[in-house]
């Protein structure tokens, strides 16, 4: 039997991937049934779960790879831009709505809550050290701890996926998060003037 490729198997768990998105945006984390999940993906539960062990591996695979994506831009360009981008595309984010269906198992269940953990912890860490950059170079406000402008921040991501979650995203939002960063801007550093686009604003690297 000939041997099937990496890149075969990539795009395989690609579109696996790609349809178990679609199908919890749509149906939420209970209602994606494995019957769900084999019409939305185009394939068998038996090829699915080949690469994936089952539901909860696929569902915490989904959120390694938003954690990672998520981390990459969090670390180089801060966490509300993590969020501006979720503006932009809220169809591929749509799905971590299901975080609000799952918090009965993040309390009850030990080892999903340890899975979960481990795939947010990278999104986490990126955000507290490019917060911590921030302030030392004078960008942030130093009367606040940094663990509690972390905490701040989480709370408006997580207030913005249930907004998106519902399908409540429009042009405020935007406004809303250049509060947010001029909320936590130290009152040294400039404002945004007027004329500034987004690539100037203080959470991007600069040059």
């Amino acid at each position: 039997m000939p041997k099937v490729s990496d890149d075969h198997l990539a795009a395989r768990r690609g579109q696996i991937l790609d349809g178990a998105r679609r199908c919890f945006a749509e149906y939420g984390y209970d209602g994606a049934t494995v019957r769900r999940l084999e019409e939305e993906i185009g394939l068998s539960r038996g090829a699915i779960f080949h690469h994936f062990r089952d539901k909860d591996a696929l569902f915490l695979a989904l959120a390694q790879e938003d954690a990672e994506r998520m981390a990459d831009v969090a670390a180089n360009q801060g966490i509300v831009q993590v969020m501006r981008d979720m503006l932009a595309h809220p169809e591929q984010f749509n799905w971590l709505g299901t975080r609000l269906e799952i918090a009965r198992r993040l309390r009850t269940d030990p080892e999903f809550r340890a899975g979960w953990t481990q795939r947010s912890a990278e999104l986490t860490a990126a955000t507290l050290a490019r917060l911590e950059r921030r302030k030392a170079a004078g960008a942030l406000r130093d009367d606040v701890p940094t663990d509690v402008l972390l905490g701040y921040l989480d709370l408006v991501l997580d207030g913005l996926i249930a907004r998106i979650a519902s399908g409540h995203t429009n042009e405020n939002l935007s406004a809303v998060l250049d509060l947010v960063e001029a909320s936590v801007r130290s009152p040294a550093s400039p404002g945004l003037q007027a004329g500034t686009t987004s690539a100037d604003r203080w959470d991007r690297p600069r040059s």
